[in-house]
């Protein structure tokens, strides 16, 4: 069988803001132990807030605080904003690269922002105007690729013309999710052979959840076909608000240590970054949703 696995993968840590932000409140200060506890295990690229509504997401409301307590020169801190108040507190925080997101989905759209796919992808035209003219980067994040939790099935094709959206109005790359975890390697396989017909393999990253156990055979497959940008959260932080009790982001660790047995280079200390998830773990009084971790644990206590 031949494969096309990259040689190196960048590891996009979303534990920080996608993943704490669907879970209990913990302090800035546990959130900063958990980004220098990352930076320390090798972690280059870390979502560190999102300057939205405390109202709507009462976790992120101390972003400004976690970001300005941080001094890591090494690592790429991002935030999400989705509107040009947020990137003005983001930049004034020091955020060197944005995030935006939309979705594949026009019931997803509908039902979570209240407006069709075109009108939210409109509405991100002040905050990339505004990054331009301060030379910041803004990641596009597409929802729901693999499935939408108020309309079944998105075509592939649906996906493909959101994404090139978001490239057309300026993102340097798209980060590809299945939000609700239905995903499975075949129908990663038939969307990434669609999306890269148009578009190149390095403007791609993919962020699976794990609702329902696929999402490291999922990236497998998005490594066969050349994709190198992986999200993913340390301990399986987050869950999935469409499947109550499901897990949601695909564990970091359980990413590094297929990583690691595939013999592709990521950069990232494995049992550092396991005791990083034991730290926020910890903090949030439930045990890590990684196996690898776990198990590293029960191997370390022993």
């Amino acid at each position: 069988m031949i494969n096309h696995f990259p040689a190196h993968v960048k590891i996009v840590e979303v534990g920080a803001r996608d993943g704490l932000q669907n879970e209990a409140q913990v302090s800035t200060e546990t959130k900063v132990a958990l980004i220098n506890a990352l930076a320390h295990a090798g972690v280059r690229y870390i979502e560190a807030g999102a300057f939205v509504s405390p109202k709507w997401v009462p976790q992120m409301a101390d972003s400004a605080d976690v970001i300005n307590a941080l001094n890591l020169p090494n690592v790429e801190l991002a935030a999400l904003t989705p509107n040009l108040q947020g990137a003005q507190a983001a930049l004034n925080a020091g955020v060197k690269e944005f995030a935006i997101f939309t979705a594949a989905s026009e019931a997803f759209c509908q039902k979570n922002i209240n407006c069709s796919i075109e009108q939210s992808i409109a509405r991100f035209e002040p905050v990339m105007a505004f990054a331009k003219e301060h030379g910041i980067k803004v990641r596009g994040y597409v929802s729901c690729v693999m499935g939408c939790p108020y309309q079944g099935d998105v075509a592939p094709e649906q996906v493909l013309a959101v994404s090139q959206a978001l490239l057309d109005l300026g993102c340097y790359e798209i980060s590809l999710g299945d939000t609700i975890g239905v995903g499975t390697p075949l129908k990663v396989t038939q969307l990434l052979t669609t999306l890269l017909q148009q578009i190149p393999v390095d403007k791609l990253a993919v962020h699976f959840h794990d609702t329902y156990g696929q999402a490291l055979a999922n990236i497998y497959a998005a490594l066969n076909l050349g994709i190198a940008t992986v999200d993913s959260a340390v301990a399986g932080l987050g869950g999935c608000p469409y499947a109550k009790g499901a897990s949601g982001n695909v564990a970091t660790e359980d990413v590094v240590y297929l990583l690691q047995g595939l013999g592709i280079e990521c950069g990232i200390d494995l049992e550092r970054l396991a005791k990083a998830g034991w730290l926020i773990s910890d903090a949030l009084n439930k045990s890590a949703v990684s196996k690898v971790s776990n198990a590293l644990r029960s191997k370390l206590n022993a």
